[in-house]
């Protein structure tokens, strides 16, 4: 099982877990209201976690610019 972290505006791989031993609850999603969960982490059928979040560069960007935050693809 991998659980990978991706920028959720320039689709940038922010990082990566792999390993037997992780769990939802070490990972803190168990803090994660159902909408959070539904909008931030994908299961896919073979056990990995797809994480979307925000890099620092996307953050950055956004906050010279925040009207880039009404669009549903701002950075591509």
């Amino acid at each position: 099982m991998s659980v990978n972290y991706v920028c959720k505006h320039c689709h940038t791989l922010i990082g990566r877990i792999e390993g037997s031993g992780i769990d939802e609850t070490r990972l803190g999603f168990h803090q994660l209201t159902p909408e959070e969960r539904h909008q931030y982490i994908l299961v896919h059928s073979n056990g990995d976690v797809t994480v979307r979040m925000t890099c620092d560069y996307c953050t950055e960007a956004i906050q010279m610019h925040p009207e880039l935050s009404l669009l549903p693809s701002p950075l591509q």
